[in-house]
């Protein structure tokens, strides 16, 4: 089963050669991380999401620097913010512009309890009127030439009332200029829990017709990408979690859809890319803190290791360069065939 692409996948101005691109991912999706998506394949990356109230009263601090780092590479490159007042999320988008970002993504999707428990997030699926005036503020406060987008939950719970808020705001994002939306199949109650409704979305895009929608939800694999957008016709995809540690399933991506297949990257592959993205942040962390940010990158690199288990465990206990160096040494001596990571979870 493979795919031509025919068309880029357009969010407003820009053009992305390709519709699979990397998600906003809380806590993971630092610069550091979207270089190296970039440098596998990823057209298009998101950072990981920002508070508005810390936006707007973030200070140029070298240890708070890495919030707003961008490089050249990059571009595009997606700011996602989420909140709960939305006077708040105009001046917290200049900002996220002012710093460099080419898309404001604005996030109606998070399904954590503290964050429902303050107001924001997918809390605002339960409050159209809400959202809808969130969404007009950023596309006011943004140059026209800057996207928005927004990402969404297929609504707070299975319920018609839900389903019907989630239409009323889906509708209104593009009436008011909100350029593309990417829906998760599941509600915000599900949180990650049972499978995402490839269904919804394959009802969602015959419902917004040449409107621009992205898929996102059980994405561990190209095989799953391809087979997201065949089945529902999204116009593009969007990888979260399967991105962590693996980035080359963009890579694989573009290749399968071009009807070929890459394999795993060999034991070599994925020590040259670990080292690559150890040294990427730290250039933008202290040597203490770099550690400590990659420990839970490594945890998910091993996944692709032939002895996956041990390599985990060493990685979870590195605490220095000699220590993640160590590591490096002792498990990727030998150059072996990498294994595909096994999906222990689902979201």
């Amino acid at each position: 089963m493979t795919k031509t692409l025919t068309s880029p996948l357009r969010i407003g101005p820009l053009a992305l050669d390709f519709p699979v691109v990397q998600a906003a991912l809380s806590g993971y999706s630092d610069w550091p991380m979207r270089v190296i998506a970039r440098r596998c394949g990823a057209p298009y990356t998101i950072c990981e999401v920002m508070l508005d109230r810390f936006i707007t009263s973030l200070k140029n601090r070298e240890k708070t620097r890495h919030h707003l780092m961008i490089s050249a590479e990059e571009h595009p490159v997606g700011g996602q913010l989420m909140g709960a007042e939305p006077e708040q999320f105009g001046p917290a988008a200049v900002r996220l512009v002012e710093a460099g970002f080419d898309v404001i993504d604005i996030n109606f999707g998070c399904p954590v309890k503290k964050v429902l428990g303050r107001c924001r997030g997918g809390f605002h699926l339960s409050q159209p009127a809400t959202a809808i005036e969130i969404m007009q503020r950023v596309r006011d406060a943004v140059p026209d030439a800057i996207p928005v987008t927004v990402k969404m939950r297929r609504g707070i719970d299975d319920s018609a009332e839900s389903r019907d808020k989630f239409y009323e705001i889906f509708d209104a994002a593009y009436e008011i200029g909100v350029a593309a939306i990417t829906v998760h199949g599941r509600t915000v109650m599900q949180r990650y829990d049972g499978p995402s409704r490839w269904e919804f979305l394959r009802e969602l895009k015959t419902h917004a017709g040449p409107r621009v929608v992205l898929g996102s939800g059980d994405l561990f694999s190209a095989a799953a990408c391809l087979e997201m957008m065949q089945y529902t016709g999204v116009d593009g995809v969007t990888v979260a979690r399967g991105a962590i540690g693996n980035p080359w399933v963009f890579a694989q991506a573009r290749a399968l859809f071009a009807g070929r297949e890459l394999p795993p990257p060999t034991v070599f592959e994925q020590r040259d890319m670990i080292r690559e993205h150890f040294a990427l942040a730290h250039e933008i962390y202290d040597p203490h803190r770099a550690c400590g940010v990659m420990r839970k990158f490594g945890i998910k690199y091993a996944r692709l290791h032939p002895q996956g288990e041990q390599v985990r465990n060493a990685f979870a206990v590195a605490r220095s360069d000699e220590q993640w160096q160590d590591v490096l040494e002792t498990w990727y001596a030998e150059d072996l065939p990498g294994c595909l990571p096994v999906v222990d979870e689902v979201g």
